[in-house]
């Protein structure tokens, strides 16, 4: 009886492995079937403003950051300087740049790179985390990151690190509400956190109408001082004149002067920066006479090379004891529209005074500007970020993949395997219109006029799979290039998305026999979408088409255009 059992449990054993084996075969088979192989990514910018201001030997362009980096904030350890930016759904959260000389940066991926601790996996495009901080504490020789993430209940965190290179600590959940907060480290050693919040409860005056705060921080429990804030900033510089969204308050310490810099006017046409004077950090806080400090809403639209919407900055004593800001701002293009985004420009401070200004802060910006006494300009050249014109090449064959590729929601590893043929895409069942992860690898727009090729092996089974390219403003804004299936042929179209409403722009029946090229290229708000049987001659699909939808003064949000690889297992976009 025994060993009939036995014999019995051996075959029902047998007949598990085997049918658990064939069906891991078959998904196997039916995963590589609809996976995505993408390859030779060329990405070329190519702004006039650039090719009409070359760079002499002592020169560097600003902005330093193109494309969607805002609201940049900097520290340094000595001769090591920090900058971290906003990075709202995408992932990894707040990317983190190091330098030396404040010209030539280093990309070290995201802070916030734990999806187990910061998840924005259901959250808008302009939600997830934003406006951070950072801030290098010499007494106990620990960097702060403290920042609002609108994702999980998270709310207001800090996370701390002795060294960025090495990665951070978990999120500290803080125990206030607002947004924009920034920390600061007293010449005592003592902790403070200034923020951005509503006025108090029935005493708002108008649309608009914020305060700044301040509390107490205690470094034991990394927790602010019940019963410590304080209102320090009513409104703006003049309560009188209903200034709108004062944010992004940073303090400092110059002379045994206490000063507080915050964001005025909104991040568009009237931003600004502004500046207040205190005994104490806690105030009273007086604001300086010749405020503001920096703003580009004086100027007539139809200037050259404009730069707009400048504000959100912060200070750090530079190379040679030299002052700095860095601060966002935006490049619109042909039609005012803004599809790049807000960018991290930097200027000069000279702060010889009781208030610092920025350098040609209050005249129209230019794109260059002189570099930092024995500074060597080396931007897109040894591992060091590009900015102006250049050529970002990925063939995908390197150990780490550039940081410059990222999720949307979620990590891109969940969703890419890096093979020799190229970056193996496996879809999820999401669409690029979901407020879900998608299985998309990112790269940001960082030119109004540019080129985006890539080589795509792929063979749709059915009308549910997709795969290309799609150029993203938000899920509801966004034109999806790609090849998919109709009854038993095969198809490429294009698809627009506006206001969550989506119309295929056109379509075409094409037969695969090899790889595809896939292109997209912009001139300003024109741009165009072609593909390639053979590898070298594109044919245009539907015309030039309007960019508008990707940009974000027309699609709202915060964020600038992604371009991006993209496969789906539930497509929606069918060919007319």
């Amino acid at each position: 009886m025994i060993k009939r059992n036995i014999f019995f449990l051996t075959a029902v054993l047998f007949l598990c492995f085997f049918e658990g084996t064939a069906q891991s075969t078959n998904l196997k088979k039916t995963q590589a079937k609809k996976t995505a192989v993408f390859s030779n990514v060329s990405y070329i910018g190519d702004d006039q403003v650039y090719n009409d201001n070359p760079l002499k030997s002592d020169e560097f362009y600003t902005p330093i950051l193109q494309g969607c980096y805002p609201d940049p904030a900097i520290t340094k350890k000595g001769e090591d300087y920090y900058m971290v930016c906003s990075s709202f759904a995408m992932f990894p959260g707040v990317p983190i740049f190091h330098s030396k000389d404040l010209v030539n940066w280093t990309d070290l991926g995201g802070i916030l790179n734990n999806v187990a601790e910061f998840n924005p996996h259901n959250t808008g495009i302009s939600e997830g985390v934003y406006a951070p901080g950072i801030t290098y504490n010499p007494h106990n020789d620990t960097f702060y990151m403290i920042v609002t993430a609108f994702s999980g209940g998270l709310g207001n965190i800090i996370v701390k690190t002795i060294d960025p290179v090495k990665g951070w600590g978990s999120p500290i959940k803080l125990d206030f509400g607002g947004i924009d907060p920034s920390i600061f480290f007293d010449d005592n050693g003592k902790g403070y956190i200034v923020h951005n919040d509503a006025p108090d409860k029935g005493k708002e005056l108008y649309e608009g109408h914020r305060v700044i705060k301040v509390w107490e921080y205690d470094l034991n429990t990394d927790k602010v001082i019940p019963g410590t804030d304080k209102i320090i900033v009513d409104g703006g510089v003049d309560l009188s004149k209903k200034p709108i969204w004062i944010e992004a308050p940073h303090l400092y310490k110059k002379n045994g002067k206490y000063y507080l810099m915050c964001a005025e006017g909104g991040t568009g046409d009237n931003h600004s920066e502004v500046i207040f004077i205190s005994d104490t950090p806690k105030g009273p806080f007086k604001p300086s006479s010749n405020n503001p400090i920096l703003t580009q809403r004086y100027f007539p639209n139809d200037r050259t090379n404009k730069v707009d919407w400048t504000g959100h900055a912060d200070l750090i004593q530079g190379p040679n004891n030299k002052y700095y800001g860095v601060f966002l701002g935006i490049r619109p293009n042909n039609q005012n529209r803004v599809n790049t985004g807000r960018e991290t420009f930097i200027l000069p401070v000279n702060w010889s005074g009781d208030f610092p200004v920025f350098e040609n802060g209050l005249i129209p910006m230019q794109p260059k500007l002189k570099m930092p006494t024995g500074v060597t300009n080396k931007t897109g050249k040894d591992g060091f970020f590009p900015n102006g014109n250049f050529t970002f090449t990925e063939n995908f064959t390197s150990k780490k993949l550039d940081y410059r590729w990222i999720g949307l929601r979620g990590p891109r590893e969940n969703f890419i395997l890096q093979t020799k043929k190229g970056l193996e895409i496996t879809p999820f069942e999401v669409n690029i219109k979901e407020v879900k992860p998608t299985s998309t690898l990112f790269y940001r727009q960082q030119h109004n006029i540019f080129s985006f090729t890539a080589t795509v092996d792929y063979k749709p089974e059915s009308e549910k799979d997709l795969a290309g390219i799609v150029c993203l403003q938000n899920e509801r804004s966004n034109y999806v290039f790609g090849i998919t299936k109709k009854g038993n042929d095969t198809f490429i179209l294009l698809e627009r998305t506006e206001k969550g409403q989506s119309k295929i722009i056109a379509s075409a029946k094409i037969k695969i026999t090899n790889s595809l090229r896939l292109q997209v290229k912009a001139k300003g708000d024109r741009y165009e979408f072609s593909y390639a049987a053979n590898g070298v001659d594109f044919e245009n699909l539907g015309g030039a088409v309007s960019g508008d939808i990707l940009s974000t003064n027309i699609a709202g949000g915060f964020t600038g255009a992604l371009i991006g690889l993209y496969a789906t297992a539930v497509n929606d976009a069918h060919p007319e």
